[in-house]
């Protein structure tokens, strides 16, 4: 199947090519360590609170389990409880198509302009630059989504998308934005700079967009959970709501919120619950948006639902946890994978979406310590995902026509004839021994020869020492 050309044209070089970049920058380290490392403890010790943590986790799998093997029959409840409720349901099977819907949806109200909750699906569809080009500005409200639309960059966090910018740069771009040149960089007040330039849109925007946490199949309820009161304004202030969620968003059963209600705000803000959750049910007379639209957004999450070892990725419920405590996204930021979803569940999520020819370095952007499977409360098995789809960017290269010298290829035959009888390993050993002595000092190889000066740039190789095991056993053997 062809995948959504409006996300592969979204995505950037190579993760390997980016982190490169990253690494480079010693004030981005420093803002993503103090920042990652604050989320971490908080979230541990709210976590720490909570006997039945692990009983809970369980039981979010359990019932994201039940979503994925019932997806169809809970689509169709929820389309007809929304119907039933007063508002409109809208399948979209890729980005394009979504798109389409939501700027044919805000033309017939004749606004141009809108009011915009955080969504990582709309950033994922890409839906300002398509609401741009039908003249429409889409104004974003939360406060990080706000930086980073006026810094005319790409958030690099789930949860905390100006993660990498600290308050100094911050007050400076507020300083240029919106002409305060007296303004501070103390909290408060560019908090307060943001809530003054936001206000007169809340009151005045009769159009918002929004994307969702949570669909309850049963009832038809929506759910949106935000800390910054933002998300409440837009969601009842503005006569027409459009709301994009993935496919995947929708609990069976209305008491399943409290799981989730739970297991969320403690691993993504750390908090023990979020201080604004807003769930709404179709439209109500003179009460809220009087027209409501949500739009079913497919965009290559039926082909995830296909992979037996792959669809776990949906249990996700972008809390964040995981790229907190991967020390690879720790050193290199988000922008380094080039996706709407960067750290270790972007590393899964983005080359299912879009394709592995597309996405092939994400996998390997891990050392597969497993930190990431340990915190997810769903329990996500993050390491065994990306093992599947190292070894599906294995295939689909093995798969490509080769050149008439593949250096890698013939590298792994050699070892594979090396490695695959006991007198050719030992004849391999001996010849290693004899080949590495212009390289070793010290007992390490510090600088490589060929393809292995790649590996001994960071790190030394252990030299290979004079006597193997194997030898060794044979001369105690012979002393006995």
């Amino acid at each position: 199947m062809k995948k959504p050309e409006s996300v592969i044209i979204a995505l950037a070089p190579r993760f390997e090519v980016g982190a490169k970049s990253a690494l480079q920058n010693t004030q981005l380290r420093r803002n993503m360590g103090k920042a990652t490392q604050t989320i971490r403890a908080k979230r541990a010790a709210v976590v720490e609170e909570l006997s039945d943590w692990e009983s809970l986790r369980v039981a979010g799998q359990h019932i994201k389990d039940e979503v994925l093997q019932h997806l169809d029959t809970y689509l169709v409840q929820l389309e007809d409880a929304i119907t039933q409720a007063g508002g409109h349901v809208h399948w979209a099977k890729d980005a394009h198509e979504a798109n389409e819907i939501v700027t044919r949806l805000i033309q017939a109200t004749g606004a141009k302009e809108i009011i915009k909750v955080k969504s990582l699906t709309t950033d994922e569809i890409r839906l300002n630059e398509a609401l741009e080009l039908a003249g429409i500005t889409a104004i974003e409200t939360d406060l990080a989504e706000l930086i980073i639309q006026l810094a005319h960059e790409k958030s690099s966090h789930i949860l905390v998308p100006a993660i990498h910018k600290n308050r100094s740069e911050i007050r400076a771009l507020f300083q240029k934005s919106m002409n305060l040149p007296e303004l501070t960089d103390e909290p408060k007040e560019l908090a307060a700079a943001a809530r003054q330039y936001l206000r007169e849109k809340f009151m005045t925007v009769r159009v918002a967009t929004s994307g969702a946490n949570f669909a309850i199949a049963e009832t038809g309820s929506v759910c949106v959970v935000e800390s910054e009161g933002n998300g409440r304004m837009c969601l009842t202030m503005p006569d027409v709501l459009i709301s994009v969620m993935g496919i995947e968003k929708i609990l069976p059963r209305w008491q399943d919120l409290g799981v989730f209600m739970q297991l969320l705000p403690r691993s993504s803000t750390g908090e023990r619950m979020n201080p604004y959750t807003s769930i709404w049910t179709g439209v109500h007379a003179d009460d809220g948006p009087q027209e409501f639209h949500l739009v079913l957004l497919d965009n290559g999450r039926s082909d995830v639902l296909a992979d037996s070892v792959g669809r776990q990725t949906l249990h996700c419920i972008r809390c964040s946890a995981c790229i907190n405590v991967c020390p690879v996204y720790e050193r290199t930021g988000g922008h380094a994978y080039g996706s709407v979803y960067p750290g270790p569940i972007g590393a899964i999520l983005t080359p299912q979406l879009v394709g592995m020819a597309h996405a092939d370095s994400l996998p390997y952007a891990s050392s597969l310590c497993g930190a990431c499977y340990d915190v997810c409360p769903v329990r996500i098995n993050i390491p065994e995902v990306l093992v599947h789809l190292r070894g599906k960017v294995v295939a689909e290269k093995q798969a490509q026509p080769k050149s008439w010298f593949d250096g890698e290829n013939i590298g792994m035959k050699a070892m594979a004839t090396a490695f695959g009888h006991r007198s050719t390993y030992e004849f391999a050993q001996r010849a290693g021994q004899l080949a590495q002595w212009p390289f070793v000092h010290e007992g390490y190889i510090e600088h490589g020869p060929g393809p292995l000066g790649k590996w001994t740039a960071m790190r030394d190789f252990p030299a290979i020492p004079p006597q193997s095991f194997r030898d060794w056993w044979r001369e105690r053997q012979r002393d006995e």
